[in-house]
């Protein structure tokens, strides 16, 4: 009797769980059948003829956006960008384009080098006309790129209008396959530290870290910095491949861990490294993610580097590409990554029910690991770096200058284009400078532009005055509202002075890209960049960097340390803005 209650126990569970799993089954198999109905009802009843890619593809993005916004679907016009995505390469002339608001047309904002259009001759500022016979005077700049575009060795005519001269020029140009820079700039600077600009984790990109970390170790480094900012990610293999340089062969680095067997996975360094002692600063901020926390997270959970910045993205999904019918392709999340500590440094937790997906983690419920030495680590809420320095910010008259918006009179570009129209030449990268009279010029050109901007003090003043008048104290505090609104009525011509240093900083980077495209754009601004004074000033002091490494002691609460720094260096030059206008191609 006994021996049959203990098998009827356990072959309860195992009963519930079949029931749970064909009551799935069952529930995915009916849905699919009601909207398999709908549609063909739709198809036979409705007013008008559907278009199936529109009907159908709006019901995938639905089903999609409960989920995470990760898990793409790439339709067959589509796919080129997934390819892109993972292998950094498309077929093109190798320049940004952007929309010129003031002249309402789609204009040459920055060639790359090596790339079809420098070699062509195009320049900052050049009017796009037409493609073949096709005008583009008229189109925005997604049609104009995609036209750009096309299949490698092809060959197109482009005309162009170039303000400097007034003339309309004709290229003939051929389309090659353009490979993003992924590591545009690395160099040796003061006190034998070598630097590295990473941005992208593309297929085979690691080779290219590794050249350049040995060819900077025969230069004569004895420290290096590895620069992760606005670095959102790629191949986690690429990022097993860059850790591997500085860890042991056959160390764990990351992780997968999904539902199927198949999406869990284990990655360790597979390669004899190249240097395992020469001490690293990681730089990194809000925009590293995926693949470079994957990067910062192991090199800081095994000790070997100090991880400098700001707090990370906070990605700890794992994404593969699948082929589809029809040469469609779906990009989908099949696991969590978890680096050496055992930690998992996702943010967000996504909700399923009703397409929301936004609870970040809060700091009270993040779990505490360690890292080699015993130092504490949290998991959730991305990479929290062991020296901290608050994100540079760009003020707000910097940002309508530069970015391409409906409020912007262009005037800045269009100063750059004609400075580059009236110097051929300029002095290298790391030593250019505008001077007094140019900063003169550019000052008068703004204040005779007419230029205007909205101060966000001056946005959220008005807001406080609404919300006085409605709770019924704005008279009584009237003479005190009417003093600070003099206060606040900004002055273009004081501000520009007020934020020269910045602004100078950004037209000279612009300038500069023209003349030495984006490696001496990156050269001239590490002349700013404070997190990387900082970071070099730790490179200098060998022991205050093995103390940062070091296991702190229990009455020792974190091992972050907070650097107060006014918001000046390192500033963006590109504004996000700029992504809703610019391509590409």
């Amino acid at each position: 009797m006994r021996k049959l209650f203990l098998a009827l126990v356990l072959t309860v569970p195992l009963t519930l769980a079949a029931q749970s799993q064909n009551d799935h089954h069952f529930e995915v198999g009916k849905h699919l059948d009601i909207f398999n109905n709908i549609y063909k009802n739709l198809e036979l009843l409705y007013v008008d003829t559907l278009n199936p890619k529109e009907t159908i593809g709006t019901a995938i993005d639905a089903m999609l956006h409960s989920l995470d916004p990760y898990t793409e679907y790439y339709g067959e016009e589509n796919t080129k960008d997934l390819r892109m995505m993972l292998t950094g390469k498309y077929a093109g002339i190798g320049a940004l384009i952007r929309k010129h608001q003031k002249l309402d047309r789609v204009v040459v904002d920055e060639p790359y080098a090596n790339m079809p259009a420098a070699e062509a001759g195009l320049k900052k500022g050049d009017i796009i006309l037409s493609i073949d016979d096709s005008l583009m005077t008229d189109k925005e700049v997604g049609h104009v790129s995609n036209h750009l575009r096309g299949e490698p060795g092809t060959s197109f005519l482009l005309k162009v209008f170039r303000p400097s001269t007034a003339k309309e020029m004709k290229f003939k140009i051929t389309r090659k396959n353009i490979k993003l820079p992924e590591m545009p700039y690395y160099g040796l600077r003061e006190g034998n530290i070598g630097y590295i600009n990473y941005n992208s984790f593309t297929q085979e990109s690691s080779k290219e870290v590794r050249r350049a970390f040995v060819d900077l170790k025969k230069q004569g480094a004895t420290s290096l910095i590895f620069d992760l900012r606005n670095n959102g990610g790629g191949s986690e293999a690429e990022a097993v491949n860059i850790v591997n340089l500085w860890i042991p062969k056959g160390v764990t680095v990351v992780e997968n861990r999904g539902k199927l067997k198949e999406a869990s996975r284990t990655y360790k360094t597979m390669l004899e490294p190249v240097d395992t002692v020469m001490p690293i600063v990681v730089l990194v901020n809000g925009e590293s993610a995926s693949a470079s926390e994957i990067t910062s997270g192991a090199l800081q959970d095994l000790d070997r580097a100090i991880i400098l910045g700001t707090r990370t993205y906070g990605k700890g999904l794992v994404q593969i590409p699948i082929d589809l019918p029809y040469n469609t392709n779906l990009k989908v999340t099949t696991s969590k990554y978890y680096i050496p500590s055992g930690r998992c440094i996702q943010a967000i937790n996504y909700k399923h029910s009703g397409g929301g997906y936004l609870e970040h983690i809060p700091d009270s419920l993040t779990k505490v690991f360690y890292t080699a030495h015993g130092r504490e680590v949290r998991d959730g809420g991305g990479i929290k770096p062991d020296v901290e320095i608050k994100a540079d910010t760009i003020p707000n008259i910097a940002f309508y200058l530069s970015a391409t918006g409906q409020d912007s009179t262009e005037v800045m570009f269009d100063y750059v284009v004609d400075y580059i129209t009236k110097h051929p030449t300029i002095a290298p990268a790391a030593e250019f400078h505008l001077t007094d009279a140019d900063w003169a010029d550019f000052k008068a050109r703004v204040i005779k532009s007419g230029f205007t901007y909205d101060p966000v003090s001056k946005k959220q003043f008005d807001q406080l005055v609404k919300t006085a008048q409605f709770e019924g104290y704005y008279e009584e505090a009237k003479a005190a509202f009417d003093n600070l609104a003099s206060k606040l009525n900004h002055d273009v011509a004081f501000d520009l002075e007020k934020h020269k240093a910045v602004l100078l900083q950004i037209l000279e980077t612009d300038i500069i890209a023209a003349y030495y495209y984006q490696a001496g754009a990156i050269e001239a601004g590490l002349n700013y960049d404070r997190q990387l004074k900082e970071a070099e000033r730790l490179l200098k002091n060998p022991e205050e960097y093995k103390k940062l490494l070091a296991p702190k002691k229990p009455k020792e609460t974190s091992s972050l340390i907070t650097i107060d720094q006014k918001p000046i260096g390192n500033i963006s030059l590109k504004p996000k803005k700029l992504e809703l206008f610019s391509a590409l191609s």
